[in-house]
């Protein structure tokens, strides 16, 4: 008989609720037993800001370091997470199809962000998040926030917030999109690149497991995330950074075609650069990585730095 398949996981409820979707998927599609393993990380350990733990990668290490310890044999990690630079030994083996990856509102008497009233306290962990509502311009009060979906929603009914901003796809997973009061347009706020999507990963050595998983992929969310990390990794920004980014393979009229837009932002919101392009999928780190190119020549790298002003920035840049 042939041993259950060991999956690492983070603990939280949307963790082993992702996580759950992935063995699901791996009962029914390859015909595996799979037992959920759970591992405690950096990021679940301590309550202080992401920013101060290094951001990218305090929710992944564990797991990477499980794996390649042999404690389990397949790691699920929310994509977003995941550093932009390969780790050795391991191989990014399926990214299923992506929730949707958008931004929402859970606020007080059913309020969307633009009917809160200036002043009012709202709660987001996320310096991209931050950014994109100083950007808006409503004269909110960001208040940074940890802990799971349940704390921060709950910090919303008791009143210690007047709303939090969240993923719509942990909510969608969870079964708690009936809370959500606004869902926010890529125009106002674009996610994090990779949002919404789940990564998978095994020890590149695994040969037979690495093909087998590699059933499970999604070429259109992965052509997406490809394109998104690509911008990421060329900006140099962790997922603390104040940087959002959102790739989809659409119809064209020769075929599909690869769109992606990107911003950066001083962590005020006060200047920004927002660019999109279009291209093949076929090219997706390509476009991400011409785009962020493009996005640096015009003044991204400085207002990504810690010198950069905090005042409301130049017509020209918030133009693109």
């Amino acid at each position: 008989m042939t041993a259950p398949l060991r999956l690492g996981t983070r603990a939280s409820a949307l963790a082993t609720t992702q996580s759950g979707l992935v063995a699901t998927m791996i009962r029914e599609r390859l015909g595996r037993e799979v037992e959920l393993v759970e591992v405690s990380t950096e990021g679940d350990r301590s309550s202080a800001p992401l920013a101060q733990l290094g951001g990218t990668g305090v929710f992944v290490s564990a797991l990477r370091d499980a794996l390649l310890g042999g404690q389990v044999d397949i790691a699920v990690h929310s994509l977003k997470d995941l550093p932009t630079t390969p780790a050795d030994g391991i191989t990014l083996v399926a990214v299923p199809p992506r929730e949707d990856p958008r931004d929402v509102v859970i606020a007080r008497d059913g309020l969307t962000l633009g009917e809160l009233p200036p002043g009012a306290r709202v709660g987001t962990g996320s310096p991209r998040r931050a950014a994109q509502i100083g950007a808006l311009g409503l004269g909110l009060d960001v208040v940074g926030i940890r802990g799971n979906v349940d704390t921060r929603i709950r910090k919303v009914a008791e009143g210690e917030y007047d709303a939090v901003l969240l993923a719509r796809a942990g909510l969608a997973r969870l079964g708690r999109l009936d809370e959500v009061t606004e869902l926010l347009d890529p125009l106002q706020m674009l996610p994090a690149p990779g949002q919404g999507a789940l990564a998978i990963e095994c020890r590149s050595d695994a040969a037979e497991l690495v093909e087998a998983l590699a059933t499970l992929d999604d070429r259109p969310t992965r052509v997406a995330i490809e394109a998104e990390r690509a911008v990421l990794a060329t900006l140099e920004a962790g997922c603390s950074a104040p940087l959002g980014a959102l790739a989809e393979v659409v119809e064209g009229e020769d075929g599909d075609e690869l769109w992606i837009r990107a911003i950066a932002l001083t962590l005020d919101g006060g200047w920004s650069v927002r660019m999109s392009a279009t291209g093949a999928p076929d090219d997706a780190v390509g476009v991400g990585t011409r785009l962020a190119s493009e996005m640096l020549a015009d003044g991204a790298a400085d207002l990504m730095s810690p010198e950069a002003p905090q005042e409301v920035g130049p017509p020209a840049l918030n133009a693109q």
